[in-house]
């Protein structure tokens, strides 16, 4: 099985992302390691990406998962539009989608509290701007960031074995 935990930046995706790979025993993968130095330095500088910017790294994080059909694999990936989770699929048409979603204020206080991480507080509007809900005929789970890991874990694990 492959697995996309996406959601706004501070949703919990890498901590709950990882923990669900070590429940599956599966190889584990953070978005964030797949972006560019230049887009690294634009979020940092409080610039949201643009699509032309998104493309690359999504091919990217899409190829990963291909090349771990075969074994499963948990990625974190923000992937808060349609269009984007649609290039994942093209990659990886079996993927399935765990998102994240709270409500906007429990974000700001997260990434306002987090140290050292290149996404500044100021981009948590533009997040939650772009986010374009899961559809009905995508598959995936969606579940309420402020549950505890544990919950989390076990409920996403549950939602891609159904």
């Amino acid at each position: 099985m492959l697995v996309v935990v996406m959601g706004v930046t501070g949703s919990g995706k890498s901590t709950v992302g990882e923990a669900l790979a070590r429940r599956l025993n599966v190889p584990y993968a953070d978005a964030d390691d797949f972006h560019s130095a230049a887009n690294v330095a634009k979020m940092a500088a409080g610039t949201p990406l643009d699509d032309a910017d998104r493309l690359p790294w999504l091919l990217a994080i899409g190829a990963w998962l291909a090349e771990h059909a075969g074994t499963g694999a948990v990625v974190t990936c923000s992937a808060l539009r349609r269009a984007y989770r649609d290039t994942l699929r093209e990659k990886a048409p079996d993927v399935e989608f765990v998102h994240l979603h709270g409500d906007e204020e429990t974000v700001r206080r997260r990434v306002a509290g987090r140290a050292g991480h290149f996404m500044p507080e100021a981009l948590v509007d533009s997040q939650f701007a772009a986010l374009e809900p899961l559809d009905a005929d995508e598959r995936g789970a969606v579940l309420d960031l402020d549950a505890p890991v544990d919950d989390l874990v076990t409920a996403a694990a549950r939602s891609i074995q159904d």
